[in-house]
């Protein structure tokens, strides 16, 4: 028996082939793959010896050649192949132990030459590995050193792999080879200014028990690299399993989250802030953000941006959260929460990044991506367009509101008293109406006047500015736009409001 042996990642190789060798089996090794055997004391017959022919071309060519794929592909049950075979002087290879070049990790290297990019796709390799994933009835592939010990134990227990198990291999084979030939499609179609094909690499992360509903099924998959104020990529501290609908909802309260740098709690419920402060100390940002909306919080998602203490902890205790997410849990507090067996805690890389985040939404035969909401407009009083200018505790709650309400299903109205919401209207089919129930809830919690109010979009009409100032509404903000923003500014000027324009929106549908 004959196992050709090729690959970059390293990793058990040794002990893999050594056990092949105590099975008896010959050992066709190339290049690097070779020296790292033989060093170990492993004898190995070169791809040259096998070939008869040099590797050329700096390694380039050294595996494309008859006696390798002959011996690959040819099929033991097929008479007139093994007669080719015996002919031609090629012997079967039954065992192919293939991974490729780096390729991703070489693009990933900061200040990474195209040339060097280029000198790291792998032709052999997947050569290599298609072939024997297509003969994978007589021959064992295998790609992933994760499964060395599934191989070893098969040909120690019953002299061969079994054909389930080659056809698994196989299977991951071809995955490993169609992961590759997208990676470096994607950055070679990006090099040559190529935008109409998009190649997506995901990996099941788990099955899920249902989806929105128990009659749909459902999986949660994760994207290949680690990123920051990710659930794909939280550590689940405590709790039951995640549903589909926590995953959505503690995705949404991460992206509220992210926007804000000092102490910052959001309460969040069915994808929208029910509840969020912002305050000296994040112990004081957590007790305004419950506050906030007492009833709604109840069954919901808490996100904080910093460590959450036994201080918060024992104040959650008595609320019934599904999840609560945070960077990190002082161990006074996982003590106190360890109490609430199915309270979910996740602890979340909330890190600083630049770097542009792609969000990806389906739709029926098709697909959206676009970049992630990440825009954090600084509001100044250049953008004020009403004769009342904003104090600086006013200018202070609009830019509050104006975080806020860009994380609010649109129609989106926030209204703000003191750095917290104290009312939200979310999702309706016109703003006025959201108004109104943002506004309701402010009063039932008894805050009557030094409103502010943020709506994610122009206010077309005058109405919304006449109701926000008969319920106590001192200063707005909105993108403006409409063309009907004098009849809003002058409504605001009549009943004596302040109204910035930031010349931006933030719809969320």
């Amino acid at each position: 028996m004959r196992a050709l042996v090729s690959v970059s990642d390293k990793t058990g190789l040794v002990d893999f082939v050594k056990g092949l060798r105590e099975l008896g089996w010959e050992i066709i090794a190339t290049g690097g793959t070779q020296k790292l055997l033989e060093a170990n004391s492993i004898p190995t017959i070169g791809i040259s010896e096998v070939t008869g022919f040099p590797e050329i071309l700096d390694g380039r060519v050294k595996t494309l050649h008859p006696k390798v794929h002959g011996g690959i592909l040819a099929r033991r049950d097929l008479q007139s192949h093994m007669q080719t075979l015996k002919e031609q002087e090629i012997e079967t290879i039954d065992l192919v132990c293939v991974n490729l070049y780096p390729f991703r990790q070489t693009i990933s290297k900061e200040g990474v030459s195209f040339e060097d990019a280029i000198e790291n796709i792998d032709i052999g390799g997947p050569s290599m590995v298609r072939s024997s994933a297509k003969n994978f009835r007589d021959v064992t592939v295998v790609c992933d050193p994760a499964d060395y010990p599934t191989v070893l134990s098969e040909l120690k227990a019953n002299g061969s792999t079994s054909l389930q198990t080659r056809l698994r291999l196989s299977a991951k084979a071809y995955t490993h080879t169609a992961e590759y030939d997208m990676c470096i499609a994607g950055y070679m179609r990006e090099k040559a200014g190529l935008g109409e094909k998009l190649f997506l690499e995901y990996d099941l992360r788990q099955p899920l028990r249902y989806g929105e509903n128990p009659h749909q099924s459902a999986k949660f998959y994760s994207q290949m690299e680690p990123c920051p104020y990710s659930v794909a990529f939280a550590e689940q501290l405590q709790g039951k399993e995640l549903s589909y609908n926590n995953i959505q909802d503690a995705n949404a309260a991460l992206c509220v989250v992210r926007d804000f740098e000092e102490p910052f709690c959001v309460a969040l419920k069915h994808m929208n802030p029910c509840g969020a402060a912002i305050a000296p100390t994040i112990e004081e940002a957590w007790q305004k953000a419950y506050e906030a909306d007492k009833v709604s919080i109840y069954g919901g998602i808490v996100a904080l941006n910093r460590e959450l203490t036994e201080e918060i902890a024992l104040a959650m205790k008595p609320i019934f959260l599904e999840i609560v997410i945070a960077p990190s849990f002082s161990p006074k507090a996982l003590e106190v929460l360890s109490t609430k067996k199915n309270l979910r805690l996740l602890k979340v890389d909330m890190s600083r990044s630049d770097a542009p985040v792609m969000q990806y939404v389906g739709v029926c035969g098709g697909l959206l991506a676009q970049h992630l909401d990440t825009a954090v407009e600084t509001l100044n009083g250049d953008m004020c367009v009403t004769a009342v200018k904003p104090s600086q505790a006013q200018m202070s709650d609009l830019q509050f509101a104006w975080k806020i309400v860009k994380h609010i299903k649109s129609n989106a109205i926030v209204v703000v008293k003191d750095g917290h919401t104290v009312g939200v209207g979310a999702g309706q089919t016109n703003r006025v109406g959201s108004a109104e129930i943002a506004l309701k809830q402010a009063h039932e919690a008894g805050f009557t006047s030094g409103l502010v109010l943020g709506s994610d979009g122009f206010l077309p009409f005058d109405d919304t500015v006449s109701l926000a100032a008969d319920n106590g509404v001192d200063a707005i903000v909105q993108p403006g736009g409409s063309i009907r923003d004098n009849d809003a500014i002058a409504m605001a000027d009549k009943r004596g409001l302040t109204m910035l324009f930031t010349g931006v929106r933030h719809f969320k549908h």
